[in-house]
Protein backbone atom coordinates (compact mmCIF):
# COMPACT_ATOMS: atom_id res chain seq x y z
CA UNK A 1 0.00 0.00 0.00
CA UNK A 2 2.85 2.15 0.95
CA UNK A 3 5.20 1.35 -1.82
CA UNK A 4 3.91 3.16 -4.65
CA UNK A 5 3.87 6.89 -2.29
CA UNK A 6 7.41 6.22 -0.44
CA UNK A 7 9.59 8.68 -0.56
CA UNK A 8 12.64 8.50 2.14
CA UNK A 9 12.06 12.10 3.19
CA UNK A 10 7.98 11.35 3.85
CA UNK A 11 7.52 8.28 5.68
CA UNK A 12 8.33 7.06 9.23
CA UNK A 13 7.33 4.08 11.56
CA UNK A 14 6.13 4.50 15.36
CA UNK A 15 7.51 2.16 17.78
CA UNK A 16 5.07 -0.50 19.00
CA UNK A 17 2.24 0.28 21.34
CA UNK A 18 -1.06 -1.60 22.97
CA UNK A 19 -3.67 -1.39 19.96
CA UNK A 20 -6.35 0.97 21.13
CA UNK A 21 -9.03 -1.45 19.34
CA UNK A 22 -8.15 -4.94 19.71
CA UNK A 23 -7.21 -6.86 22.81
CA UNK A 24 -4.22 -8.19 23.39
CA UNK A 25 -2.34 -7.09 20.31
CA UNK A 26 0.22 -4.32 19.40
CA UNK A 27 0.20 -1.66 16.90
CA UNK A 28 2.76 0.34 14.59
CA UNK A 29 1.93 2.83 12.19
CA UNK A 30 3.48 4.48 9.29
CA UNK A 31 3.31 8.28 9.12
CA UNK A 32 3.77 11.08 6.71
CA UNK A 33 4.65 14.33 7.52
CA UNK A 34 1.86 16.40 5.64
CA UNK A 35 3.26 20.30 6.45
CA UNK A 36 4.82 20.42 3.03
CA UNK A 37 4.23 21.97 -0.06
CA UNK A 38 0.65 21.30 -2.05
CA UNK A 39 -0.43 19.33 1.19
CA UNK A 40 -3.93 18.90 -0.07
CA UNK A 41 -3.05 17.13 -2.75
CA UNK A 42 -0.65 14.79 -0.59
CA UNK A 43 -3.16 14.58 1.84
CA UNK A 44 -5.71 13.22 -1.09
CA UNK A 45 -3.55 10.22 -2.47
CA UNK A 46 -2.54 8.96 0.83
CA UNK A 47 -6.27 8.98 1.89
CA UNK A 48 -6.99 6.81 -1.51
CA UNK A 49 -4.01 4.80 -0.60
CA UNK A 50 -5.86 4.24 3.22
CA UNK A 51 -4.21 6.81 5.63
CA UNK A 52 -5.87 8.94 7.73
CA UNK A 53 -4.73 12.46 9.12
CA UNK A 54 -4.15 13.73 13.01
CA UNK A 55 -3.09 16.99 13.35
CA UNK A 56 0.03 17.63 11.11
CA UNK A 57 0.31 13.98 10.40
CA UNK A 58 -1.20 11.31 8.21
CA UNK A 59 -1.11 7.90 8.93
CA UNK A 60 -1.68 4.21 8.46
CA UNK A 61 -1.64 0.96 10.28
CA UNK A 62 1.58 -1.10 9.87
CA UNK A 63 1.42 -4.27 12.28
CA UNK A 64 2.84 -7.70 11.64
CA UNK A 65 0.54 -10.39 11.23
CA UNK A 66 -2.33 -8.13 11.61
CA UNK A 67 -4.90 -6.77 9.11
CA UNK A 68 -7.74 -6.13 10.97
CA UNK A 69 -8.01 -2.20 10.25
CA UNK A 70 -9.14 -1.99 7.45
CA UNK A 71 -10.10 1.76 5.11
CA UNK A 72 -13.87 1.88 4.25
CA UNK A 73 -15.32 4.83 2.42
CA UNK A 74 -19.17 5.42 0.96
CA UNK A 75 -20.09 6.36 -2.72
CA UNK A 76 -22.48 8.30 -1.46
CA UNK A 77 -24.46 8.79 -4.68
CA UNK A 78 -24.88 5.01 -4.29
CA UNK A 79 -25.99 4.95 -0.45
CA UNK A 80 -29.48 3.74 0.74
CA UNK A 81 -30.32 4.11 3.85
CA UNK A 82 -32.27 1.43 5.70
CA UNK A 83 -35.25 1.35 8.09
CA UNK A 84 -32.85 2.31 11.26
CA UNK A 85 -31.34 5.07 9.37
CA UNK A 86 -34.68 6.66 7.98
CA UNK A 87 -35.81 6.72 11.59
CA UNK A 88 -32.32 8.20 12.74
CA UNK A 89 -33.31 11.00 10.38
CA UNK A 90 -36.69 11.67 11.32
CA UNK A 91 -35.70 11.90 14.64
CA UNK A 92 -33.46 14.63 14.09
CA UNK A 93 -35.25 16.45 11.36
CA UNK A 94 -35.29 19.68 13.41
CA UNK A 95 -31.72 19.89 13.91
CA UNK A 96 -29.74 22.73 11.72
CA UNK A 97 -26.00 21.38 10.03
CA UNK A 98 -23.85 24.11 9.44
CA UNK A 99 -20.36 24.53 8.18
CA UNK A 100 -18.10 26.53 10.37
CA UNK A 101 -14.34 27.63 10.02
CA UNK A 102 -11.86 24.80 12.01
CA UNK A 103 -11.33 27.23 14.95
CA UNK A 104 -12.01 25.23 18.77
CA UNK A 105 -14.48 27.38 21.03
CA UNK A 106 -15.70 26.87 24.76
CA UNK A 107 -18.79 25.29 23.51
CA UNK A 108 -17.95 23.35 21.56
CA UNK A 109 -14.89 21.61 24.25
CA UNK A 110 -17.75 21.69 26.71
CA UNK A 111 -19.45 19.13 25.12
CA UNK A 112 -16.48 17.69 23.32
CA UNK A 113 -15.57 17.00 27.33
CA UNK A 114 -18.78 15.57 28.48
CA UNK A 115 -18.76 13.03 25.33
CA UNK A 116 -15.66 11.71 26.41
CA UNK A 117 -16.60 11.40 30.19
CA UNK A 118 -19.81 10.17 29.36
CA UNK A 119 -18.65 7.41 26.54
CA UNK A 120 -14.80 7.14 26.66
CA UNK A 121 -13.73 7.95 30.25
CA UNK A 122 -10.94 4.98 30.37
CA UNK A 123 -9.69 6.45 26.90
CA UNK A 124 -6.39 8.87 26.39
CA UNK A 125 -8.80 11.25 24.94
CA UNK A 126 -10.73 11.76 28.42
CA UNK A 127 -7.57 13.64 29.71
CA UNK A 128 -7.60 16.65 26.69
CA UNK A 129 -7.13 19.84 28.11
CA UNK A 130 -9.12 22.54 26.06
CA UNK A 131 -5.71 23.16 24.50
CA UNK A 132 -5.54 19.64 23.55
CA UNK A 133 -8.90 20.02 21.79
CA UNK A 134 -7.84 23.27 19.98
CA UNK A 135 -4.72 21.54 18.41
CA UNK A 136 -6.93 18.68 17.34
CA UNK A 137 -9.06 20.97 15.64
CA UNK A 138 -6.71 23.62 14.57
CA UNK A 139 -3.81 22.37 13.99
CA UNK A 140 -4.07 21.13 10.00
CA UNK A 141 -2.26 21.81 6.78
CA UNK A 142 -4.99 20.88 4.94
CA UNK A 143 -8.38 22.20 4.22
CA UNK A 144 -10.27 21.32 7.34
CA UNK A 145 -13.95 22.21 8.57
CA UNK A 146 -16.29 20.89 11.41
CA UNK A 147 -20.01 20.89 10.94
CA UNK A 148 -22.06 21.92 14.14
CA UNK A 149 -25.37 20.68 14.56
CA UNK A 150 -27.57 22.85 16.47
CA UNK A 151 -31.76 22.24 17.62
CA UNK A 152 -33.97 25.24 17.14
CA UNK A 153 -33.15 27.15 20.39
CA UNK A 154 -29.39 26.99 19.49
CA UNK A 155 -28.74 24.17 21.77
CA UNK A 156 -24.94 22.65 20.35
CA UNK A 157 -25.61 18.54 19.81
CA UNK A 158 -22.80 17.56 17.82
CA UNK A 159 -19.81 18.48 16.15
CA UNK A 160 -17.99 16.80 13.09
CA UNK A 161 -14.44 17.52 12.47
CA UNK A 162 -13.90 17.24 8.82
CA UNK A 163 -11.66 17.18 5.73
CA UNK A 164 -11.88 17.93 2.23
CA UNK A 165 -10.35 15.72 0.03
CA UNK A 166 -9.76 16.02 -3.84
CA UNK A 167 -12.75 12.78 -4.36
CA UNK A 168 -14.57 13.79 -0.49
CA UNK A 169 -14.86 14.14 2.54
CA UNK A 170 -12.78 12.21 5.23
CA UNK A 171 -14.72 12.35 8.75
CA UNK A 172 -11.95 12.48 11.27
CA UNK A 173 -13.38 12.49 14.49
CA UNK A 174 -17.55 13.18 16.03
CA UNK A 175 -18.52 13.79 18.98
CA UNK A 176 -22.22 14.88 20.49
CA UNK A 177 -24.60 15.16 23.14
CA UNK A 178 -24.68 12.03 25.43
CA UNK A 179 -27.50 12.57 27.22
CA UNK A 180 -29.82 11.94 24.13
CA UNK A 181 -29.38 8.29 23.46
CA UNK A 182 -32.85 8.32 21.71
CA UNK A 183 -31.40 10.51 19.00
CA UNK A 184 -28.61 8.34 17.70
CA UNK A 185 -26.43 11.37 17.15
CA UNK A 186 -23.74 8.98 16.09
CA UNK A 187 -25.47 7.74 13.29
CA UNK A 188 -26.78 10.87 12.37
CA UNK A 189 -23.90 12.82 11.84
CA UNK A 190 -22.67 10.16 9.12
CA UNK A 191 -26.05 10.73 7.54
CA UNK A 192 -25.62 14.30 7.70
CA UNK A 193 -22.47 13.99 6.34
CA UNK A 194 -23.23 11.70 3.64
CA UNK A 195 -25.43 14.52 2.23
CA UNK A 196 -23.12 17.05 2.73
CA UNK A 197 -20.71 15.21 0.40
CA UNK A 198 -23.36 15.46 -2.19
CA UNK A 199 -24.34 18.90 -2.03
CA UNK A 200 -20.48 19.63 -2.68
CA UNK A 201 -20.82 16.90 -5.66
CA UNK A 202 -18.46 14.85 -4.00
CA UNK A 203 -18.08 10.93 -4.73
CA UNK A 204 -16.70 10.04 -1.28
CA UNK A 205 -17.16 10.07 2.53
CA UNK A 206 -13.98 8.51 3.71
CA UNK A 207 -15.19 7.28 6.92
CA UNK A 208 -11.51 5.78 8.05
CA UNK A 209 -11.26 2.31 9.52
CA UNK A 210 -13.16 -0.73 9.79
CA UNK A 211 -12.47 -3.12 12.57
CA UNK A 212 -13.74 -6.96 12.44
CA UNK A 213 -14.11 -7.71 15.84
CA UNK A 214 -14.11 -4.14 18.14
CA UNK A 215 -17.69 -3.46 18.70
CA UNK A 216 -16.22 0.55 18.66
CA UNK A 217 -16.10 0.31 14.28
CA UNK A 218 -18.01 -2.58 13.12
CA UNK A 219 -21.05 0.12 13.04
CA UNK A 220 -19.34 1.45 9.82
CA UNK A 221 -20.05 -1.84 7.81
CA UNK A 222 -24.02 -0.67 8.19
CA UNK A 223 -23.71 2.10 5.65
CA UNK A 224 -24.33 0.64 2.34
CA UNK A 225 -22.41 0.38 -0.30
CA UNK A 226 -19.49 0.65 1.59
CA UNK A 227 -16.21 -0.21 -0.55
CA UNK A 228 -13.06 -1.04 1.47
CA UNK A 229 -9.25 -0.92 0.59
CA UNK A 230 -7.94 -4.29 -0.25
CA UNK A 231 -4.64 -5.42 -1.59
CA UNK A 232 -4.60 -1.76 -2.87
CA UNK A 233 -7.53 -1.62 -4.94
CA UNK A 234 -11.44 -0.40 -3.59
CA UNK A 235 -13.97 -3.39 -3.55
CA UNK A 236 -17.52 -3.23 -2.69
CA UNK A 237 -17.92 -4.69 0.89
CA UNK A 238 -19.91 -7.69 1.65
CA UNK A 239 -20.16 -8.00 5.51
CA UNK A 240 -20.75 -11.71 5.09
CA UNK A 241 -18.13 -12.16 3.67
CA UNK A 242 -15.58 -9.67 4.48
CA UNK A 243 -11.52 -9.91 3.50
CA UNK A 244 -9.58 -12.94 5.58
CA UNK A 245 -7.71 -11.42 8.46
CA UNK A 246 -3.98 -12.14 8.39
CA UNK A 247 -3.17 -14.60 11.28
Amino acid sequence: MVSSLRHSQFFYTTAPQPCPYLPNRVERKVIADLAVPEADALHSRLSRAGFRRSHTLAYAPMCESCMACIPIRLPVDHFTPDRTQKRTVRRNIDLRATLVPAHATPEHYALFARYQAARHAEGEMAAMTAEDYRAMVEDTPVQTMLVAFHTPDNRLMAVSLVDRLEDGLSAVYSFYEPDAPERSLGSFAILALIEKTKLLGLPYLYLGYWVRGSAKMTYKSRYRPAEILNHGTWHTLDPEHPPLEAE
